[in-house]
């Protein structure tokens, strides 16, 4: 008898142990989220984070099909929770007058979580308002990036659509461990400040299967970013992958590891470009591998220019202190939309280093495109078009 009742309370035991662990679902509309576009639902929102936030158990934030409005929100951590999903099947809308939000720096805000996954949906940050008043050049709001992530940690971003973002679509300053795949981004090519994906401070970002089409930077990598890993990416049009402007500040933290492959350009203004201003910094770049890339109709396939002084301000007369070195262009083919596809303008006082080219065919009109090189040191190997000038 009393083995029987062992075994009965051992029972019970597991049933209640496995209940407080089964995981935990916030429907947003259940917590007042109207999904006709219109009404704000933004304390649904936050509801549904704080509820998952303060939990232990997986949980996930259930976003059902429709148009969800929402002005600025933050979600913040730390969290009890370091398993949170956000499974998205509608649509997040931002307010139509980007005045609402213009100022507010991001339109969504992840800070301080650890372990938040989004899965699916679309973000419409109705950003067409804001370009037309940047472009009529009147005096307007800076704008908003559609969603930041600030110091957190193993975020996992799987099949988001990002829509018109007011000024960058994703950010990731200050992160560690994210992965992201299947993510598409969309806006105008006349869209101004639109980056695609911007990463700086950040270390051990993978980015992969993505397609990018907007008015800047596809990918934007920034000061203090390391071990980043790009494959399978799609830009166009845009301002292609850009590692920079580096040197802003005096004193900045270096780029180092980056790897971009498997990628595809069209139309777009840069293809693969390390750019600095040209002023002095204590900044880096270096393990740099661009591999597997095709340019079609591009203005810059391959550059590196260390000269950048937007409007000729704080710069003229000096010279980049960004140090560039150990930088791979391998399996680089296709056309130039100007005769000069490939153009190192490095440092005169701390020239680019240990620039390797090996199998790189770029044309212009059918023809060999050129190739132009200032303070520029490196080898070629295999057939490298335009003539290396290194």
């Amino acid at each position: 008898m009393a083995s029987k009742m062992y075994y009965f309370l051992l029972l019970l035991s597991v049933l209640f142990t496995s209940s407080l662990a089964a995981p935990m679902r916030y429907n947003v509309v259940s917590l007042g989220a109207k999904p006709d576009g219109k009404s704000d639902s933004t304390e649904a929102f936050l509801s549904a984070w704080a509820k998952a936030c303060d939990t232990t158990p997986a949980a996930t934030i259930y976003v059902p099909p429709g148009r969800f409005l929402l002005r600025n929100a933050a979600f913040q951590g730390p969290c009890k929770n370091t398993r949170i999903t956000l499974r998205i099947d509608g649509t997040l809308v931002a307010p139509s007058d980007y005045k609402v939000i213009g100022n507010e720096g991001n339109w969504l805000l992840f800070q301080n979580v650890n372990g938040v996954t989004i899965n699916g949906g679309i973000l419409d940050g109705q950003g067409t308002g804001l370009w037309a008043c940047k472009n009529s050049g009147k005096s307007c709001p800076d704008g908003t990036t559609s969603i930041g992530f600030s110091k957190s940690h193993n975020i996992a971003i799987n099949g988001l659509t990002s829509l018109n973002s007011q000024l960058y679509h994703i950010v990731f300053n200050g992160c560690n461990n994210v992965k992201m795949q299947g993510v598409k981004i969309l806006a105008s090519e006349k869209s101004p400040n639109t980056d695609g994906i911007h990463v700086q401070l950040s270390s051990s970002i993978t980015i992969l299967n993505t397609r990018i089409s907007t008015g800047d930077d596809c990918i934007s990598i920034g000061p203090g970013t390391n071990n980043l890993w790009i494959d399978n990416v799609a830009c166009g049009p845009g301002h292609g992958i850009s590692i920079g402007s580096l040197g802003k500040d005096p004193n900045e933290a270096g780029v180092q590891n980056v790897t971009a492959k498997t990628v595809t350009f069209t139309g777009t203004q840069n293809g693969l470009r390390i750019k600095s201003w040209g002023r002095p910094s204590n900044g880096f770049a270096r393990n740099i591998v661009f591999q597997h890339a095709v340019m079609n109709n591009v203005q810059n396939p391959i550059i590196i220019d260390q000269n950048y002084c937007p409007d000729n301000k704080d710069c003229p007369g000096q010279v980049s202190g960004v140090k560039i070195n150990d930088v791979t262009y391998q399996d680089i083919h296709g056309t130039s939309a100007t005769d000069v596809a490939v153009k190192f303008d490095c440092s005169s006082k701390f020239p680019c280093s240990k620039i390797r080219l090996e199998d790189v065919k770029l044309t212009f009109n059918n023809q060999p495109a050129q190739a132009s090189c200032n303070n520029a040191n490196g080898s070629a190997f295999g057939l490298v078009q335009p003539n290396s000038c290194l």
